[in-house]
């Protein structure tokens, strides 16, 4: 998963929109329930690109039939040192369908959870935005 590796390290939201299959489903750290759709993850992924200070990955893990993928991170929000991990499974076209966000400290996680509630509201318009912009395309 180097490719989605480089393209999040560089802050590159177009290049990590394209390496997402249609049906991607992204599960939170701070939220409950999952969020299906390349619509909305995209539009998740670039809140995160806004908020997160000092982003690396330090390890990345992949299975032996390359389908799943753990990609160990550090970052800041806020001032808050924290480390996360994206668990990324791709499907047969090597698009990325399930992605999973965990991270740690709780205190980490809390200011997360806190500069994406900032954000939300921009998210959601992304994201609606998007819809509209392929359903008039279609």
């Amino acid at each position: 998963m180097h490719s989605f590796r480089k393209a999040v390290e560089a802050g590159d939201a177009a290049a990590i929109e394209a390496l997402l299959a249609d049906n991607v489903v992204f599960t939170s750290p701070v939220a409950f329930k999952p969020y299906p759709g390349k619509a909305i993850t995209a539009a998740i992924i670039r809140g995160v690109l806004r908020v997160f200070e000092d982003f690396h990955y330090v390890r990345e893990i992949t299975d032996s039939n390359g389908l799943d993928h753990a990609l160990v991170f550090e970052a800041k929000i806020d001032g808050k040192q924290l480390t996360g991990c994206d668990f990324i499974h791709v499907d047969a076209d090597g698009k990325i369908d399930d992605l999973m966000v965990m991270i740690r400290p709780l205190s980490g996680a809390n200011a997360l959870a806190a500069a994406m509630s900032a954000q939300f509201a921009r998210i959601q318009q992304e994201a609606t935005e998007q819809i509209q912009r392929e359903a008039a395309g279609a």
